[in-house]
């Protein structure tokens, strides 16, 4: 499985000079590719393939004068810049025909120098490589400063660089992890994700929610109030951002570690994890908005969704519409309405005392169980249909001379296919 590995970097300021010299030649690269198909696309022109379109956004390009310190960067960057321009399109025509699950995609926008993410991804043929040393080397860039949290598990296929909002780089590794399985124990667990209590286990057991972004909303709205009275495009006005961006980044960073921190333990400690499907883009249009983003819950799931294929644990979704906290995990009576004030009840069946997120643990831990059975159950006969022959059985083998469709594969890193195919 492929996973990212994220670390620091340090460039001096003639690197950060080089790499803001490659953000904008990465930025104005795109930004052509997407103008040249828009106008295709207005003029009632076909879809312009990549290989045109390298030509003329890039080759033919540097030999001009308004494009010749196109030549001062690395050459992958630029390619790799057009890719992510070709793969917006895809992605956008992808969602429009319904190939592409989620809401729906807008048309690819043009990059500008004031977005909050400037990134430029090396691959494996623009020969970037760690030093003995320990650094960085870049094309056209140097050898840049790293701060090795942890070693790499093995060799990088591509290095994304990445200026964030707080005006920080980091370097993002893609490579290939081979899955660790940890112990096997006997332990399973329902997690119930709320606002009160980030989470609660069927034991009983409930973590507190650090409400990380509501204990700094003082501070933000200090500091926002200082940027507000700054005069524009002044150089006071840039330190008043640069310093609410670094406190948002603090904010976010806390959040992060909190969740990689809770999804580790609970990885570790149960064979099994259930968790409810929920709609947080729909909760977060509610008046709990706010804290809803606070939580992260999205991002917290999606860790130990990872974490439960690197190290070989059963992580299971339970539907949204499941009533977990209107269901008596005794009885499984459901009740017809369950304020959301109501912070525990008594059933009316079986008259058990619940608290109302235990028991919405407990009925995720049931429920998860019950799917983990009904996916190990055996596949139910075909009813006295004969089995499909295989080809090797009817004797219809491929023919050696048939095409085996286009070079590269989507899961490729640094293999783009064009859109217009």
């Amino acid at each position: 499985m492929r996973l990212r590995y994220a670390y620091r970097i340090n460039p001096t300021p003639g690197q950060r000079i080089a790499l803001a010299r490659a953000f904008g030649c990465a930025r104005v690269v795109f930004n052509d590719a997407l103008a040249l198909r828009n106008q295709a696309y207005e003029n009632g022109e076909p879809f312009i393939a990549d290989a045109e379109l390298s030509v003329r956004v890039i080759t033919k390009a540097k030999n001009t004068p308004e494009r010749a310190w196109l030549s001062e960067v690395s050459a992958v960057v630029l390619q790799q810049a057009l890719a992510d321009c070709t793969t917006a399109f895809r992605n956008f025509f992808d969602s429009l025909a319904g190939r592409r699950k989620g809401p729906k995609l807008g048309p690819p926008r043009f990059r500008s120098r004031k977005d909050n993410r400037q990134a430029i991804r090396f691959t494996k043929n623009a020969k970037f490589k760690v030093t003995a040393g320990g650094k960085l080397r870049l094309p056209k860039i140097g050898d840049v400063a790293v701060r090795w949290s942890r070693s790499l598990p093995s060799e990088p296929s591509s290095v994304t660089v990445i200026k964030d909002a707080a005006g920080r780089y980091f370097a993002s590794f893609v490579v290939e992890a081979t899955p660790q399985p940890l112990p096997p124990v006997d332990g399973d667990a329902g997690i119930d994700l709320g606002l009160e209590h980030f989470a609660v286990l069927p034991d009983g057991t409930k973590i507190g929610s650090p409400r990380f972004l509501r204990r700094a909303e003082k501070k933000l709205k200090r500091l926002s109030k200082t940027l507000s009275r700054k005069e524009k495009s002044s150089a006071n006005r840039a330190k008043a951002r640069d310093a609410l961006a670094r406190q948002h980044a603090k904010v976010a960073d806390a959040r992060r570690e909190f969740h990689h921190q809770l999804s580790t333990t609970l990885i570790r400690e149960n064979q099994a994890i259930y968790v409810e499907d929920l709609a947080v883009k729909g909760l977060a249009r509610t008046r709990l908005a706010k804290s809803v983003h606070d939580a992260g819950w999205g991002q917290f799931v999606g860790m130990l969704e990872y974490k439960a294929k690197l190290y070989g644990r059963t992580l299971i979704k339970v539907g949204r519409f499941f009533p977990s906290s209107k269901r008596c995990s005794a009885c499984h009576t459901v009740v017809a309405a369950l304020p959301l004030h109501v912070r525990s009840w008594t059933c009316s069946a079986c008259g058990t005392l619940h608290d109302r997120d235990v028991n919405s643990a407990v009925n995720l831990q049931q429920e998860g169980r019950r799917l983990v059975a009904a996916e190990r159950k055996p596949a139910p006969e075909m009813g006295g249909k004969r089995r499909p022959k295989t080809p090797a059985e009817t004797g219809k083998t491929r023919p050696s001379t048939l095409r085996r469709g286009r070079r590269g594969t989507v899961d490729e890193t640094g293999s783009h296919g064009s859109t217009a195919a």
